[in-house]
């Protein structure tokens, strides 16, 4: 099967040989006149000018160039009266060429000028080239290899892999250049499949976008559906059905997981393969692991991969552990206080604990339980990364502890309790043990003893040491710490202290 479509690259063919012309193309309408009906911009980005001679009011389709998403060209005016008018079209330097109708309405006819911006351009390339630092949004590329997965049957959004890596597809056109028709390619995972489309960067995913596809080569193998692909954290079967016209299966497990990984059992009939597969109990992160289908007619070779994932157990882990792991599906368990807020909305904010702090990018929920900055949390998230920077993926709230800003003689009042946190600051009027911030602090008129001032929440051992000398706090500046209310012989105190800020007095 073999989808091209030409008609642009001969729209603009046609429109730089116009413009080569030195007569001007003059319409025959008797309401509305253009000196030319088309318009050619060169790629490196420039204006032309053309004269339109009405008999009435006349009026750009706006609405016809925002329907076609053209946000590339500017047009000088987009309305006029009768009689002569000179407007110009301008456009930005471009990699590859693009076009756009542009619809001039006037006493009830319309004339129509096709602006033309450069020839299209097409780099062959591998998956690799795409993705890596030589790719250039808005280029045009094409690319060959094997559909490997398929998220969306509509729009068409799936992956394509070659021998260098993956490429993601946003978006599929049909035989026709149309949208949202992807099923009628007929496209499943094992095909082979050309593709052309521009390159674009959304977040931190590189994608072509609104592919053409050039070439399908069907596959001789086809995955017909799985079961439990799926696996709980103990483990179980994971099943696939198979189609195929060759001369048998052949099946590869991935190296790093034949440990956990295996067959349990193979049944064929025909043209059909059922393959049954065990997965150990997982006593780790989550995993997974894509299985490679095989077959031959003798001639051509096929291949399909199928992915089978299993649940792990969450790995509890301090900040600095967290940003130390690779990019992954595994589940991390962090907790510390919410030292920032960006957007309370959507719950992206910043946590940080004795060991450092990370972004979180977006916790569930997080506007309905009305957390604020100083807060302790504990939250259930993926290690990902946004340019290069760590940050928390998927984050859900597993528990909160609120923290009550109060001054020193508030807290004086209330009881003991370890499980109530106040936020409390005051001047450090004396430091009792610098080992491990053992100091009082002074607010108004009342005074208070800290019995510990620590580098962050869940500090222990080493860490609960020499933080203020690390810091460079004395006595003197401004203090701010996150502790719950004690006493000692009967004489109220702060304990535990959790460093949030402080001010220094110079």
């Amino acid at each position: 099967m073999k989808f091209k479509y030409l008609f642009p690259v001969f729209v603009a063919i046609l429109a730089l040989m116009t413009s080569c012309n030195d007569e001007k193309n003059v319409t025959l309408l008797d309401e509305i006149q253009v000196s030319s009906s088309y318009v050619a911009i060169p790629v490196t980005g420039d204006s032309e000018t053309i004269t339109i001679t009405a008999k009435q009011d006349w009026a750009v389709d706006t609405a016809a160039l925002s329907k076609s998403k053209v946000k590339w060209l500017v047009i000088s005016k987009i309305s006029g009266n009768p009689g002569e008018t000179e407007i110009t079209f301008s456009a930005p330097a471009t990699l590859n060429g693009r076009s756009a109708e542009v619809l001039i309405n006037c006493g009830g006819v319309t004339q129509k000028i096709n602006v033309i911006q450069g020839l299209p351009k097409v780099s062959t390339a591998t998956a690799a080239e795409i993705n890596g630092s030589t790719g250039i949004d808005g280029k045009l590329y094409q690319v060959s290899g094997v559909a490997t997965k398929i998220e969306n049957t509509i729009y068409g959004n799936w992956y394509l892999t070659d021998k260098t890596g993956t490429v993601y597809i946003y978006g599929t056109l049909d035989a026709k250049g149309q949208t949202k028709n992807f099923a009628s390619l007929g496209i499943d995972v094992g095909d082979e499949v050309t593709v052309e489309g521009p390159r674009t960067t959304y977040n931190t995913t590189i994608e072509l976008v609104n592919v053409t596809v050039v070439k399908i080569n069907k596959s001789l193998i086809k995955v017909d559906s799985v079961k439990n692909a799926a696996l709980p954290v103990e483990g179980g079967e994971f099943t696939a059905y198979l189609k195929y016209k060759g001369q048998g299966v052949s099946v590869e497990i991935p190296e790093d997981a034949k440990s956990w990984l295996s067959i349990s059992s193979i049944q064929s009939t025909g043209t059909k393969s059922v393959i049954k597969f065990k997965a150990a109990a997982n006593t780790g992160g989550d995993r997974s692991a894509t299985i490679t289908f095989s077959t031959t007619d003798g001639s051509k070779a096929s291949s399909v991969p199928t992915t089978l994932s299993q649940k792990g157990a969450i790995i509890k882990a301090s900040i600095a552990e967290f940003i130390a792991a690779p990019i992954s599906d595994t589940q991390y368990r962090l907790s510390g206080i919410i030292s920032k807020i960006d957007d309370a909305t959507s719950g992206k904010i910043y946590i940080r604990d004795f060991s450092g702090e990370t972004y979180v990018y977006k916790i569930t929920d997080f506007a309905k339980k009305g957390l604020k900055i100083g807060d302790i949390i504990t939250i259930v998230g993926k290690r990902a990364a946004y340019n290069g920077t760590p940050q928390v993926a998927g984050a859900v709230l597993e528990s909160s502890l609120p923290v009550t800003t109060a001054t020193i003689a508030d807290v004086l009042t209330k009881p003991d309790d370890t499980n109530i946190y106040f936020m409390v600051t005051g001047e450090i009027t004396s430091v009792k043990d610098p080992v491990y911030g053992n100091l009082y602090l002074k607010n108004g008129d009342s005074e208070i003893y800290l019995y510990g001032c620590y580098s962050g929440y869940g500090a222990t051992g080493d860490y609960k040491k020499n933080f203020l000398a690390t810091k460079g706090i004395k006595v003197g500046d401004k203090l701010t710490v996150i502790a719950t209310k004690g006493s000692y012989k009967g004489v109220a105190q702060l304990v535990n202290g959790i460093y949030f800020s402080h001010e220094s007095a110079q």
